[in-house]
């Protein structure tokens, strides 16, 4: 059975390694991956999947108002499909994360998502919210803290180095992130994002 896979980690956790190396592997097998990103993601045209690492791959890219589930769809009537790659998944709308169930569910295709579970104040972002609640699989890539420590949280910086604790949820600028455990979050902005008892 085909199911919906989520893997979620904080920044520089290696999410799209992990991602365009199985889209390797299926085509190294003689399958069909079908690889997609967020048009934040467009360089000179070109949806573009990038690893810090320095290995890239070219990806449809999807907006807010896309019909995955349709584009899916005739992409496997030109040929079968074998699996579905989603980068930045955090940027999915709920609508889409649905799309991208009933692929798996009546498409019989393997979807698997890559993204962010949090924004750098520690809220959900829309499409990882929605993943949360409904994927088969739930898989957390650790990194680690500056401690050492496994990192959950990011923080967004100027490039003063100083801290920003308001602005955009979107903001695909990779150098202004710092990925760091919870403690040191909270010790990096300086308050809880919500008043506690």
């Amino acid at each position: 059975m085909a199911k919906l896979y989520f893997s979620y980690a904080a920044m520089n956790a290696g999410k799209s390694t992990l991602l365009l190396q199985a889209a390797y592997n299926y085509r190294e097998r003689g399958m069909r991956p079908l690889l997609y990103t967020s048009s934040l993601y467009v360089q000179d045209g070109v949806g573009l999947i990038s690893s810090r690492i320095g290995i890239s791959e070219p990806a449809a890219l999807y907006a807010a108002g896309d019909d995955l589930y349709q584009s899916i769809r005739d992409e496997q009537e030109a040929g079968k499909v074998d699996c579905v790659f989603v980068d930045e998944a955090q940027f999915l709308t709920p609508e889409q994360v649905w799309q991208l169930a009933r692929v798996s569910d009546r498409l019989r295709i393997p979807v698997m998502c890559f993204g962010l579970r949090t924004d750098f104040v520690g809220n959900l972002f829309p499409g990882s919210q929605q993943l949360l609640a409904i994927a088969d699989v739930l898989r957390e890539i650790r990194t680690i803290c500056e401690c050492g420590a496994k990192a959950t949280m990011v923080v967004r910086q100027n490039t003063e180095g100083r801290v920003l604790t308001d602005g955009d949820q979107v903001s695909i600028e990779k150098s202004v992130y710092v990925s760091l455990c919870r403690k040191h979050w909270e010790e990096a902005v300086g308050r809880w994002p919500v008043k506690g008892p």
